[in-house]
């Protein structure tokens, strides 16, 4: 091994983010899995605050599913660009201010049905959406160095001690402690190695 570590602390640090439109819910772990410990909690934008249109990129108004398909290119590679810079901006940060690296992340999504499969236009545009802002994510990631998982969010485990480590992590991080927040720090701890 290259470097020492403190006995029990992982190689790297874990996050778990919990995607939603437009930006995601983060929440950084250590190890190891046996004992984790919360870092750091993060909102970190996957769509620009100045084009409020590419936090639903797909749609065309209030349920109604966008159709030019170049207006859906531009807002894409918006959300690309902006998922590209505050990822490369929250993995040096929360490896600078915990002194080592990001090294893996778990993407929590509600669903990864493939958009072309769903009739109703609306609901295709959500899905159109949710498989962007996460191949969007999970690009920025990885072109960042981490190393990331995908899991539904209906899959993850909620048993008692799951709920007691996420109630520790609550009383660290503190307010707000929703299920997004405990969904992505789930999503990390199950990632720790």
């Amino acid at each position: 091994m290259s470097r020492l570590r403190a006995k029990g602390a992982s190689a790297g640090l874990v996050a778990g983010f919990r995607v939603k439109s437009g930006y995601a819910i983060a929440v950084v772990i250590d190890g190891p899995r046996a004992r984790p410990t919360a870092v750091a909690r993060a909102i970190v934008q996957l769509s620009d605050p100045e084009a409020p249109e590419t936090k639903q990129p797909h749609h065309d108004g209030f349920g109604v599913e966008m159709a030019d398909r170049r207006e859906i290119a531009r807002r894409t590679q918006i959300v690309e660009r902006c998922a590209r810079a505050s990822v490369d901006a929250f993995v040096r940060g929360t490896g600078a201010s915990a002194g080592r690296p990001l090294t893996r992340a778990a993407l929590v999504v509600g669903s990864v049905i493939d958009p072309e499969t769903v009739g109703n236009p609306h609901i295709r545009a959500h899905a159109c959406e949710g498989r962007l802002f996460r191949t969007a994510l999970a690009d920025a990631l990885r072109a960042s160095g981490v190393t990331c998982d995908v899991v539904v969010d209906k899959a993850l485990p909620r048993t008692p001690a799951v709920s007691k480590v996420m109630a520790e992590f609550g009383r660290t991080l503190g307010s707000p402690w929703r299920a997004d927040e405990k969904a992505a720090a789930t999503a990390a701890w199950l990632a720790l190695k």
